[in-house]
């Protein structure tokens, strides 16, 4: 069974302690599912404090917010993905829209990390979307295409251990959101973009982030097409995150 993903991703908060605190609370409350699985994306400094915590817990998974595609050299202040991997990370984030247009990150800076993450057996969670301009002028299912396209040089087997989510740019941090056939509309053509490069469709994981809430996760993973969520600033206070990790629950 496909399990679906709820993804925290905590951008530059919570260092080590906070990190700790806020997973004793968590971890005092949830009840893990079968149906899903509870991904934890901490600032680097965290990783060790947030492997450590959830080690022992069924479901629940660490990962990196962001690694460079070498694996040593004179690249100061980047992570390479050998020490995420040693450090306990299962995965990372690729591709985000702070990374692309805050940082500059291109396409092919993309590729290139998922690329190498896949290659040391971690999942790239490679995010896509749109700006506001590029919606309004029609352009969604262009660009998120063409943000895909940058792997268009893997293989079957490398693409099928991607996971995707979709981030229309204008819906993170706004308080806007995608409705959840507006979503799932976009997710369907992501499908299809794999299933054109031979990977079963329904085999494909995309979840959906942008200002995700405790009023619209419930909505949004009610969705078929929708297999959870990546969430920012809801994810950083563990009542709330707990509602949102068990949301759509049995």
């Amino acid at each position: 069974m496909k399990k679906r993903i709820f993804a925290a991703n905590w951008k530059m908060h919570l260092g080590p302690g906070g990190a700790r605190r806020f997973l004793d609370a968590f971890l005092q409350e949830y009840r893990p599912s079968s149906d899903r699985e509870v991904w934890f994306f901490p600032s680097a400094v965290a990783l060790e404090a947030v492997v450590e915590r959830v080690r022992d817990h069924s479901g629940l998974k660490a990962g990196v917010q962001n690694v460079y595609w070498e694996s040593k050299g004179a690249f100061t202040g980047e992570l390479s993905v050998p020490m995420a991997r040693e450090a306990g990370a299962v995965a990372a984030l690729v591709g985000h829209s702070e990374r692309r247009h805050v940082f500059g990150e291109t396409d092919e800076d993309t590729a290139r990390k998922a690329k190498a993450l896949i290659a040391a057996g971690l999942t790239p969670l490679l995010c896509v979307g749109e700006k506001i301009e590029e919606r309004e002028a029609g352009k969604t299912l262009s660009v998120v295409e063409r943000q895909l396209g940058a792997l268009d040089d893997l293989g079957c087997d490398a693409l099928a251990g991607l996971t995707v989510a979709y981030e229309p740019v204008w819906a993170i941090g706004t308080g806007r959101t995608a409705t959840p056939s507006d979503a799932a509309e976009v997710h369907a053509a992501i499908r299809a973009w794999f299933g054109g490069r031979g990977v079963p469709a329904a085999e494909v994981r995309v979840l959906y982030g942008g200002s995700v809430n405790v009023d619209n996760v419930g909505a949004l993973v009610s969705e078929p097409e929708i297999d959870g969520v990546l969430v920012g600033g809801a994810s950083l206070d563990p009542a709330t995150w707990l509602r949102i990790a068990q949301a759509g629950g049995d």
